[in-house]
């Protein structure tokens, strides 16, 4: 087995709001291996901290009001992310680390090329003249498959389609050939041509360049199609992790049996109705005692209110849960 290239244990990630309403312990415990070549898919409904988890590895969360809580850590090349100094920390990010944002139209700088917005990080981390930065962007475009880059070098971002800015950001991403892609929710509010091109584009890179890449989406179906292990969180915390094959044919969580069930498929009648999970995920600054899934779990019982389940090992191969019915399995059969 190889080592993980990127490695991150018990990440707490809290903001502290205003008007005195308590703490939101957005991240509360997140731990996960993320390996050479490997694409970990990151998954749960909005709200469940998986993009506050991201932020926190490239220490994007801004402070105040949010803050990295002592005894996080996250290891990156043999080195904690979290002690790096800033001059340190900006040689890893957007160099050996790199990360796709959620909203192309809102990442991207308005008054700036996208050919110079490509040529920055060459310039920053590769030390390139201004000539070989643009000389490398134009390279970048025409590896992302932006149709007549020459031109679209000099545009500006609102002269340009969204899936095709969502193309330039991933050459922005690129453009310093980094160990590690983080890509949050890559093809959100594209159509669905636009997001498979997007997702084989990715796919072929990770091919040529030998990245890793951190999936992060609330989409299944672009996990089952793209990642090899699955994460998947709820209420700040890591509920389920599995090889991809594993989870969809063995999901233990009662969340991810949720999340399943809630998928529309082609072998269900047209007029049948699509299975919703019952509540609303808790507040961040009161989460539930024990389980924090149990409110809404079909299966909870009073082990489940009083006291909060480890991960624990299932019986498949790198497959745990958070949830006692791994211990109990007779549960879940007497309720079925």
């Amino acid at each position: 087995m190889k080592e993980p290239l990127l490695r991150v244990r018990d990440l707490k990630t809290y903001f502290v709001t205003e008007r005195g309403r308590g703490t939101a312990r957005a991240v509360d415990g997140v731990s996960f291996d993320l390996y050479p070549g490997e694409t970990l898919g990151i998954v749960g409904e909005s709200g469940c901290g998986k993009t506050v988890t991201s932020l926190s590895i490239l220490r994007l969360i801004p402070e105040p009001p949010g803050h990295i809580r002592p005894g996080s850590f996250i290891e990156f090349e043999g080195r904690n992310l979290l002690t790096l100094s800033p001059p340190e920390l900006r040689a890893v990010r957007g160099n050996r680390i790199a990360m796709i944002f959620q909203e192309p139209m809102t990442s991207l700088n308005p008054v700036f090329t996208v050919g110079d917005q490509i040529a920055e990080a060459a310039i920053v981390h590769q030390r390139l003249s201004r000539r070989a930065a643009r000389a490398r962007a134009l390279e970048m475009l025409r590896l992302v498959g932006i149709p007549d880059p020459e031109a679209r070098l000099d545009d500006y971002p609102h002269q340009l389609s969204g899936g095709i800015c969502q193309r330039v950001m991933i050459a922005m991403a690129l453009v310093c050939h980094p160990q590690v892609l983080i890509a949050d929710e890559p093809t959100t509010a594209l159509d669905v041509t636009i997001q498979a091109q997007i997702l084989e584009l990715l796919e072929r890179l990770q091919a040529e360049l030998g990245m890793a890449i951190m999936l992060i989406t609330h989409d299944l179906g672009i996990v089952a199609g793209s990642a090899d292990r699955v994460v998947v969180m709820y209420a700040g915390q890591v509920v389920e992790t599995a090889p991809t094959p594993e989870l969809f044919t063995r999901a233990q969580h009662p969340y991810t049996e949720g999340l399943m069930a809630s998928v529309p498929r082609l072998d269900r009648p047209p007029a049948a109705r699509l299975h919703s999970i019952p509540g609303n995920v808790p507040a961040a600054t009161d989460w539930p005692s024990g389980c924090r899934f149990h409110p809404r779990c079909p299966y909870a019982w009073d082990k489940c209110r009083a006291e909060e389940p480890p991960l624990l090992e299932t019986g498949g191969a790198g497959h745990t849960a958070r949830c006692w019915l791994v211990a109990e399995p007779q549960r879940r059969m007497r309720r079925s």
